[in-house]
């Protein structure tokens, strides 16, 4: 069995995780889902010590990363004896780039202005319930939304991914295929050009782990 470090993204904790990891654990598998610092001063490589502190002296990990995620992921991958690092609409980074360049870099704004004309503005909409809950249920989205925190911080996005190369560890990458936040094509196109693999992908918007836990949990678990 494998223990899966489940990293939150942006305005998130822990809490996001909470019903994957009760199918993983109704399997067998051992679940960390910490809750990353949330003060101002905190950079990428603090969320990297929060995670690896409260992974210990567990084995056999899985790392996966939500979204913004992805940053702390990556390097938390890069310390431990990680047997596979998955990305579930992750943020992509390249050496040197820190989160508050990677939007430019990758021109996300573009791709969601050309997905928003053939959506009729659902995709990048200011409407949370719209743009991230969508098919996620109204009590969850609102108990969500009331959970939201001071995470990343300012000092973090401004931070400069700190890796000189992708950590040496089996990567895999998942798309949201109802995305309304990160659109499909935008993200195959970063998961092909940046880690040069093609994703899977698991019918849900971009909060997959609220709104499909089960069938998340399913391709995480054929990941170990």
């Amino acid at each position: 069995m494998s223990t899966f470090v489940l990293i939150h993204g942006a305005g998130d904790g822990g809490w996001y995780w909470h019903r994957v990891e009760t199918e993983l654990r109704a399997r067998g598998h051992d679940t960390v889902a910490p809750n990353l610092p949330d003060t101002e001063s905190a950079t990428l490589t603090a969320y990297a010590d929060a995670v690896v502190d409260a992974v210990g002296d567990r084995h056999d990990l899985v790392v996966v990363g939500q979204s913004f995620g992805a940053f702390t992921a990556t390097l938390v991958a890069d310390r431990l004896p990680v047997q596979t690092l998955v990305l579930v609409a992750g943020m992509i980074p390249s050496p040197g780039e820190s989160p508050n360049a990677w939007w430019d870099n990758t021109g996300y704004s573009d791709a969601v202005r050309d997905h928003a004309t053939r959506d009729s503005g659902l995709t990048g909409h200011d409407d949370p319930y719209i743009s991230f809950f969508h098919d996620v249920p109204r009590s969850l989205a609102d108990e969500a939304i009331g959970r939201e925190r001071s995470h990343p911080s300012s000092a973090s996005m401004s931070d400069p991914w700190p890796l000189k190369a992708w950590p040496n560890v089996p990567t895999r990458f998942v798309i949201c295929s109802e995305d309304r936040f990160f659109p499909p094509d935008f993200m195959r196109r970063l998961a092909s050009e940046r880690l040069g693999v093609v994703p899977d992908e698991i019918s849900s918007g971009h909060c997959a782990a609220l709104s499909r836990p089960k069938e998340l949990a399913d391709l995480l678990e054929g990941y170990h």
